[in-house]
């Protein structure tokens, strides 16, 4: 049996992910099996041995191969951002990676190499071992165009985007203000930097970029990187959108397998009436910033159902850390959770993600825009209000509001401190404007194109089918 290794950088996020390409590929070509390369960081990114475990049992055409831990003591208080420590790691990562390819190539074939963009150092391990090396892209493909066109801003100008001040004009995208790239490529003497625009360099390097998206979400992005527009003078690697992938909520962080109280809570309300704000693993608010979120909502007189996590730790070292519960008496203004009781339901810490978008009472979605949940918004058509927090979030709201039109802008201070008047006013215009409606429209349409991109036939199927033959081939 041949095999299709995955790489997958450090992380539950990630390693899902890569998890969900390898379920994918076999659901439709039993003839692989999957293994997949984990990562033994030496910080903590967070427990995933019960989801290994799980995978493992339930999934026997997938199996890990646990690479050894690097001999480097690697402190999180020495690296400005856990960016720039988990780059490092990946680095040193390399020999290790080297070692499992040869070892697994000598009792299997292995058919290709799928590293996670952060494991850009291992491109070149697949070129000398010939195995065909391909990229996952866990974003969209217009924060791919973006990406691929980075490079060349990078060598027609001297200052960093932090200095820059201005719009960028990338190939077929709406422009972007310069201060929207990821917080670590602001900077450009930084390491971070240094090692983004490097992974860009790369990409093209490869035999084909493996996207999680599907055409009809992105045909302008996709069609400016076909035709050669994101990488002026350089080869185009061939692009696979395979999308939308999306984990089942059970393996996302807080499932048992019972019906959660807030779904039950949902059965009681209205079609379409209730407002979901949740913003990620990561993203994680200010005990102030909460306060104001609190006033916003019951100002609105919208229904809805908010998941509070407890403010940010200062400790670097436990970012990947699932916090604890919040105390809502104490984040939560006084009051506030007699006064929303019947109307609004707050959650601590975690909710069924996919499943409240799935129920017939959501109406919308206040989302940190990670590319995950702005799937799962599109698979279930529900419209947005886009509140990005941290990684290419911020381009990610630029594409939902301005190219998509899924999505309204919640506009931040200076400061990115979202106002209670701001809140409000986004939610109702969400739920009861002509904007919102049309909105509403265009994300039911996105829906219908989703699962038609994933059915017999469909434009992501049939790409999954075109990798498969490259990879029979060689």
């Amino acid at each position: 049996m041949e095999a299709i290794v995955l790489y997958p950088s450090p992380g539950i996020g990630h390693l899902i992910s890569m998890v969900e390409l390898g379920k994918l590929i076999l659901s439709h070509h039993p003839s692989f099996s999957i293994i997949i390369l984990n990562t033994t960081p030496p910080f903590n990114t967070g427990s995933t041995a019960p989801y290994i475990r799980h995978i493992s049992a339930t999934t026997p055409f997938i199996t890990f191969h646990h690479l050894p831990a690097i001999s480097i003591p690697l402190d999180p208080d020495s690296y400005p951002s856990m960016e720039a420590i988990t780059f490092e790691l990946l680095r040193l990562n390399t020999p290790n990676v080297r070692h499992a390819l040869h070892s697994i190539s000598l009792t299997t074939t292995i058919a290709a190499f799928i590293i996670d963009m952060f494991c850009t150092p291992a491109l070149p391990i697949g070129a000398q071992l010939k195995i065909p090396t391909y990229y996952f892209f866990t974003s969209g493909a217009g924060c791919l165009a973006y990406f691929l066109y980075l490079p060349t801003i990078h060598r027609n100008t001297t200052k960093g985007f932090k200095d820059l001040n201005t719009l960028l004009e990338i190939p077929c995208l709406p422009p972007i203000p310069s201060s929207d790239v990821p917080k670590p490529m602001l900077v450009r003497t930084s390491r971070e930097y240094e090692c983004f625009i490097e992974f860009f360099s790369q990409m093209p390097n490869s035999e084909g970029i493996i996207v999680n998206t599907f055409e009809s979400l992105e045909s302008k992005a996709l069609k400016a990187i076909s035709d050669g527009l994101c990488l002026p003078d350089r080869r185009t690697p061939p692009i696979f959108c395979i999308g939308p992938l999306i984990a089942s909520d059970d393996h996302r962080g807080g499932g048992d397998g019972n019906v959660h109280e807030c779904l039950t809570w949902l059965d009681s309300q209205p079609s379409q009436s209730v407002v979901f704000l949740c913003f990620g693993s990561l993203g994680l608010f200010s005990a102030e910033q909460l306060k104001e979120v609190a006033v916003g909502l019951e100002r609105s007189g919208q229904r809805f159902l908010w998941v509070v996590r407890s403010p940010p730790t200062e400790d670097k070292s436990k970012i990947f850390f699932a916090t604890p519960d919040p105390d809502l008496d104490s984040l939560l203004p006084d009051g506030f959770l007699g006064r929303i009781k019947g109307r609004g339901f707050v959650v601590k810490s975690w909710a069924p993600q996919v499943e409240v978008l799935k129920h017939e009472s959501v109406g919308g979605f206040v989302t940190h825009c990670g590319w995950n949940s702005v799937l799962e918004a599109v698979c279930a058509g529900v419209p947005m209000v886009a509140w990005p927090l941290y990684a290419e979030q911020r381009l990610n709201r630029v594409l939902l509001v301005e190219e998509m039109k899924l999505a309204l802008a919640m506009n931040e201070s200076e400061d990115e401190f979202v106002t209670a008047i701001e809140v409000e006013k986004r939610i109702k215009e969400l739920m009861e404007s002509k904007e919102g409606k049309m909105i509403r429209d265009r994300a039911k349409a996105a829906g219908d194109n989703a699962r038609a991109a994933m059915s017999e036939g469909g434009s992501s199927l049939a790409a999954v089918g075109k990798l498969v033959e490259l990879w029979k081939r060689h």
